[in-house]
């Protein structure tokens, strides 16, 4: 169970495999965002821990439940 707190993500986008690049990585923004909200673009390794957070726009991109990563262990 998880409380509300000023920490909690703006937006939470799930991700599958298939949505990963290399070595298990997401890149943010995603191009499903509005061109407004464009920086830099960073790399978040989902792979190692199944959920990271993008640190200019607090966005959390999370392995959706039940999705496996071959080769990412």
């Amino acid at each position: 169970m998880s409380t509300a707190t000023s920490t909690d993500p703006k937006a939470v986008v799930e991700v599958g495999a298939a949505d990963l690049h290399g070595p298990g990585v997401v890149f943010c923004p995603n191009p499903k965002m509005p061109l407004w909200s464009n920086h830099p673009r960073v790399y978040l390794d989902v792979a190692s821990t199944g959920e990271a957070r993008c640190a200019y726009c607090g966005t959390v991109y999370r392995l959706k439940a039940g999705e496996t990563l071959h080769g990412h262990h």
